[in-house]
Formats: structure tokens, C-alpha cells, sequence
């Protein structure tokens, strides 16, 4: 029999995305954005599948009491804060139970183990108002250009004043930003995929990003209008090359200001390039950082390896307490970054390596290892080469809990390092998405 497109759900649980998880009359599992565990609900169901379904909230019958009134306006037609309608208690709840599921399941840990394993999220900032940067979505349409957030539906941009994820000095930035191109193209063509917006309440630092094609640019004009709307430190061009899925850096231009975004993390000073990862989270990536040196304790006389490392986040506090840091980093622009902030911090023990990192992968014996991968988590190559090493003590920073529980077996069936701890972090409130970070110590014997 047919499902019917709408269906009374009681919500079960949260699934490690942006919906919850129930089950239609037939038995059949529904995915159902906007609805909170504990919900009664009317699903309307958008797409059917053999095995399951996708719907959205229609109608609250009975409301669970963990669902609140979202602090933003736009939380509903936003796609930045698909959790905004959970109580941050209850979000709390979720994470960790996503990472001990990932553990017990893709593990292979089991329900018992994991539970020990898993720490209770640590929340290093306020729930709202935590971002450092925020990215425009852009659409042209009969010659009209329109900036703003992702629509949670897929449908195009929100239009929005302000984006309460940001600081609270800055969240009219987004407005603004939106407001001056949207007026530039008016009278100019502008080729825009995306504009990027970070800021800092600390450095006072504005810098706006224009992501679009290598060609024509009116570069002094968009950079006059961006100053009169937003007063930035630093307005940057990066050209693109390639198909949509598989874009490169064709070039990176500065039109105004410094030409790079400051942060301050910790006792450290850095400076990011536009194209380069940052943590969007300042006081998220400070607790990375202090759970990574408290769980490997770098010594003076101890060699540190530093894999995916980025700008440097790790790479400045391991080489201020180790004798040496090697850091392999494949990204070009976050290794120029990494160059230049060691040279401005005037730390002259670190080998900075450009590479892949199962490629150029250190030739050294290193007492302590921090890696921090993209999300698809590290290549088995990558765990065997680590798994070979003398270390005591690996710190792995992970953005998802399914390819860390992947990699985590991994490393057990290598038989050299078990993990000690696992500490979900939360980076990105209002939204699905947790960080770990997991402590592996050498077996006894290894």
C-alpha cells in the first residue's frame, strides 16, 4: 500500500544530520526536518524511498519539551540553524549520543564501552553569536543579483538583516555586505559564486571575500562601495578555476586593506588567508587546543608531528612546548599561512612540509602526534604509517563522528595505539554538526 503523503509521527530521536528520526504506521523510518524528539507531529512527506522516507513538520500536534521558540527569525527558512528549534540542553544530549552511536556502531566498540569512552560535551561558547565567519550564498535572476543564506529547502537565498550566529557586533554585517554588492550590480557586472565574511571581536578585524571567475573586475569600485557599507580591514578577490565540483585557486587578488584576516587564539597571533580553514568557533578552536596539549603533555625534549595542520592552530602551541614540530599541510595557501605566522611568532623549530600527508609523511620518530583531518577522516595508508611510529600518545581532531569511528577501528586492528578519551567539543551550536577530540596512547607492550 501507498504511504500517505501526511501522516501523524511521534519524533524518536535526532539523526547525525539536520532531521529527526520517527517511524510512519507502516513501520517505514521518516527523516522529518524541524521536528524535536518527543514531538507530536503531522509529516508531510516530500520524497519516498524503498527503505525510508523525507518529510517536514506541517503541523506540532504535541510539542516535546525540549522544543523552543528559535532565537532566529529566519531559523525556519535558514539552512545555518537546522537545530534552533531544540533546547540547547537537549542539543547538548544529541551530539554526545551521536558520537557514542558512531563509536558502538561504525566502531565496532559496542553500546557499553563507547558510553564509557565518551566525555560529556564541553561547550566553550554561548549558543548563539559564536561564529567568526559567515559565507553569502549568490543568485542571479532577470539580471538582478540577490545575496544571502542558503534556504534550508535548497531553493535559493534568504534575504536576511542580520545573522544572529555571528558576534553580536558584527551580525548587521551581513546586511550590509549584501546591501553594497547587490547595489554594485546595478550598474556592474559582477560574476559572484560566493562572498565569505569573517570577523573578530578581538583584533577588530573585517575582512570580506569575493569567491567568482577569473576576467573583468571593478576592483576599486567594489571596494570603495564595501568600505562605505562595512568599514573592512581587508577585501579580498579569489578566482576560481575547474567544473563546480572540483574548483581550484586561479588566483587570489587584495583590493583593499591588509589582503588576510587576524584572529588571537589562545596566547597566539595568526593571520588567515581567504582560501584557507579556520575554526569558525574562536573560543571552540581555544578548547581544541588546551584538550590537545593537556592530553599529549609535549615536553622540551620530545619531537611532535603535526598532520592536515592548517594555518598553524596546533602547530604554534606544540613547537612554544616541544623541542621540534614537523607539520604537513597540502593545501597551498593554508601553507604559505602556516609560513608566515611561524615567522611572525618568530618560532624557527618547526619544519613546515607542503604535501599530501600519507605522501610526505615525516621521516622522523615523533614522541607526541596531533592530527586533524578534512571530514572524510584520515586514508588507511595514513593509519598504518602512524601506527609504525614510536609514539606515545596520538591527539585526533575530528569533525565527524562516523569517519573518526571508522578510523578508530582501524587503528585497534593495527594493534599499537587504543583510544583513551573521547571529548565532544561543541564548535557549531544550533546546528547537527560536533568536534572530538580523541587521545590514543600506546598499548602496554607496543
Amino acid at each position: 500500500m501507498a504511504e500517505a503523503t501526511t501522516q501523524q509521527v511521534r519524533i524518536e530521536r535526532m539523526a547525525y544530520g539536520p532531521e529527526a528520526v520517527g517511524r510512519l504506521e507502516s513501520g517505514k523510518t521518516v527523516f522529518v526536518a524541524g521536528a524535536v524528539p518527543g514531538d507530536l507531529v503531522e509529516v508531510a512527506v516530500d520524497r519516498k524511498a524503498e527503505r525510508y522516507c523525507n518529510g517536514h513538520v506541517s503541523k506540532v500536534l504535541e510539542a516535546s519539551p525540549d522544543r523552543v521558540v528559535p532565537e532566529c527569525p529566519y531559523a525556519a527558512v535558514c539552512g545555518g540553524c537546522p537545530w534552533a528549534q531544540i533546547s540547547y540542553d537537549a542539543q547538548a544530549r544529541h551530539k554526545r549520543d551521536g558520537v557514542v552511536s558512531a563509536l558502538a556502531r561504525i566502531g565496532r566498540m559496542g553500546e557499553e564501552r563507547a558510553e564509557a569512552l565518551v566525555a560529556p560535551l564541553v561547550s566553550p561558547s554561548a549558543p548563539w553569536g559564536y561564529r567568526n565567519k559567515v559565507e553569502l550564498a549568490v543568485v542571479e535572476s532577470g539580471g538582478r543579483l540577490s545575496l544571502g543564506m542558503h534556504a534550508a529547502d535548497g531553493s535559493g537565498v534568504v534575504a536576511v538583516k542580520a545573522c544572529k550566529l555571528l558576534d553580536k557586533g558584527h551580525q548587521g554585517v551581513v546586511k550590509s555586505v549584501a546591501g553594497a554588492l547587490s547595489y554594485m550590480a546595478n550598474s556592474h557586472h559582477l560574476d559572484l559564486e560566493r562572498v565569505g565574511v569573517r570577523v573578530s571581536t578581538r583584533t577588530r578585524e573585517v575582512e570580506v571575500a569575493l569567491w567568482d571567475r577569473p576576467g573583468g573586475f571593478p576592483r576599486a569600485a567594489v571596494a570603495k562601495v564595501l568600505a562605505d557599507a562595512c568599514k573592512p580591514t581587508s577585501v579580498t578577490r579569489v578566482m576560481q578555476k575547474g567544473p563546480a565540483k572540483a574548483r581550484k585557486i586561479a588566483g587570489q587578488e587584495r583590493l583593499a586593506g591588509r589582503g588576510s584576516w587576524g584572529e588571537v587564539v589562545g596566547a597566539e597571533r595568526m593571520r588567515v588567508s581567504a582560501p584557507s580553514f579556520f575554526q569558525v568557533n574562536t573560543k571552540g578552536a581555544e578548547k581544541l587546543v588546551e584538550l590537545v596539549m593537556e592530553g599529549l603533555d609535549p615536553q622540551e625534549d620530545e619531537e611532535a608531528m603535526d598532520l592536515y595542520c592548517g594555518a598553524g592552530t596546533f602547530t604554534l602551541p606544540l613547537a612554544r612546548r616541544a623541542g621540534f614540530v614537523s607539520a604537513v599541510e597540502s593545501y597551498g595557501p593554508a601553507v604559505r599561512d602556516l609560513r608566515r605566522n611561524l615567522d611572525e611568532a618568530r618560532l624557527d623549530n618547526v619544519d613546515p612540509i607542503g604535501g599530501d600527508a600519507g605522501l610526505e609523511f615525516p621521516d622522523t620518530d615523533a614522541d607526541v602526534i596531533v592530527v586533524d583531518p578534512p571530514r572524510a577522516g584520515l586514508a588507511e595508508q595514513v593509519v598504518s604509517q602512524l601506527s609504525d611510529q614510536p609514539a606515545r600518545a596520538i591527539a585526533y581532531v575530528s569533525c565527524d563522528p562516523a569517519t573518526l569511528a571508522r578510523d578508530l577501528a582501524r587503528f585497534e586492528e593495527k594493534g599499537t595505539f587504543e583510544p583513551a578519551s573521547v571529548t565532544p567539543v561543541d564548535l557549531f551550536p544550533q546546528t547537527f554538526h560536533v568536534e572530538t577530540v580523541t587521545i590514543l596512547k600506546r598499548r602496554a607492550g607496543r
